[in-house]
């Protein structure tokens, strides 16, 4: 489907006017949530927004909205977020905004007064704070506990306290009045683009287990202690490591995954043999069973591991969402939509979590994944055709279009 010039420059212009925030000397942008770039990025939002005469309001966690003032009652919400890992791409999590927006723009142009909003969430990412999809856990489940509020971001300073100091509320109203909920997002996989699909319709997203690993050796000198003597954590944790890597290949054919994203070595020396390592270890899958058979594996490889050279372990669980499947209708609806605009689709898991989840816990819930070059993510090098947000955008549109008839 090819779309007017009008569509594709608007959807480029407003990518514009998010371009610059956060950019970094590397080519990258750090957006991170409850930060000035994040607070950038929702100002440029509800900027867009006024300019299309919507209206505009932010809830008491920070998240904003854009409101086409489709009646006052129960309504259609599309949403994504703004912030960004750290030297991250642009595309993430901002398509799905534009996407939002330009549906709106489209229903406004028709003079269609759709009940529809597009919500910009806070703190997708876990890049901050330790983790993920914040602002839509807040108002959906109507708070976090204690020990979320405690975790204290990049600059030192707690979830807590920033909360204080911009008069947010950790324990929030419930959102209310959504019939559903309506997400696009680039894709951070190579399925889309390997089969030539334009349109991914999300069937499940996985959900993350996440663990820290403590590995306990004997620092000493390293060139007075003799190799059989050793206790070394860092040694240890690379055996494990690798292990960890072979009990993901195992569980792929349940489309699990499992990644060690993070080594912190003490005391991180030339001259010294570790003494002390922690890893920080994902895994995610769509099988609950799959998610339970990587953590007993990984306790079990991390105990014989450790043992056999005289180190200790310890494996400290630090947060788990369940998988979320997306509503079967909304799959079938969305999918009967792509055919009839003659936009190629499948079916596709998510291996990320996204604002999806916490939303399909109070509204039927669906996504739409368009491709993204290479399936790279999470990377300056992140790239996304216009084109391909305008499809994801269509399909909502139509679908809303046949929902309100």
């Amino acid at each position: 489907m090819e779309y007017p010039l009008d569509d594709i420059l608007y959807v480029e212009m407003a990518f514009g006017r998010f371009y610059d925030i956060g950019a970094a000397d590397s080519g990258g942008v750090t957006r991170l949530g409850y930060t000035k770039e994040e607070d950038e990025m929702h100002a440029v939002f509800a900027e867009l927004g006024r300019e299309m005469g919507m209206e505009i309001h932010s809830d008491p966690v920070g998240n904003t909205f854009v409101s086409n003032g489709g009646g006052r009652g129960d309504h259609y919400l599309i949403g994504s977020h703004l912030d960004s890992v750290v030297d991250g791409g642009r595309y993430d999590g901002v398509a799905g905004i534009l996407a939002g927006l330009l549906t709106m723009r489209w229903a406004r142009r028709d003079g269609m007064n759709l009940p529809v909003r597009t919500v910009a969430f806070r703190c997708e990412e876990s890049s901050n704070f330790g983790v993920s999809t914040l602002g839509s856990s807040l108002v959906t489940k109507g708070g976090v506990g204690a020990d979320v509020a405690a975790r204290e971001g990049r600059d030192g300073r707690t979830l807590g306290e920033i909360f204080a100091e911009r008069g947010y509320s950790l324990k929030p109203d419930r959102i209310s009045g959504v019939r559903e909920y309506l997400e696009v997002h680039i894709e951070q996989g190579r399925v889309l683009e390997e089969y030539r699909q334009r349109i991914g319709i999300v069937t499940t997203i996985a959900g993350p287990r996440r663990f820290n690993l403590y590995i306990q050796g004997r620092a000493e000198h390293s060139g007075a202690t003799p190799m059989v003597m050793r206790s070394d954590a860092l040694c240890a944790a690379a055996e494990l490591i690798l292990e960890i890597e072979k009990i993901g290949m195992a569980e792929s054919v349940r489309h699990s995954v499992a990644t060690v994203g993070v080594i912190e070595n003490r005391p991180n020396a030339l001259n010294v043999i570790p003494g002390e390592v922690k890893l920080q270890v994902d895994t995610r899958g769509i099988e609950t069973a799959s998610l339970d058979e990587m953590e007993r594996r990984i306790k079990q490889a991390g105990k014989s591991i450790c043992g056999r050279r005289g180190a200790g372990f310890i494996k400290e669980k630090t947060g788990e969402t369940r998988p979320v499947a997306m509503d079967h209708k909304m799959q079938d609806k969305l999918a009967r939509v792509a055919h009839s605009l003659n936009i190629s689709h499948r079916r596709i898991t998510s291996g990320a979590g996204h604002d999806a989840m916490q939303l399909a816990e109070i509204c039927d819930a669906a996504m739409l994944f368009i491709p993204c070059r290479d399936g790279v993510s999470h990377n300056k090098k992140e790239f996304a055709h216009m084109e391909s947000i305008c499809d994801g955008a269509r399909v909502i549109y139509k679908y809303l279009q046949e929902e309100c008839a």
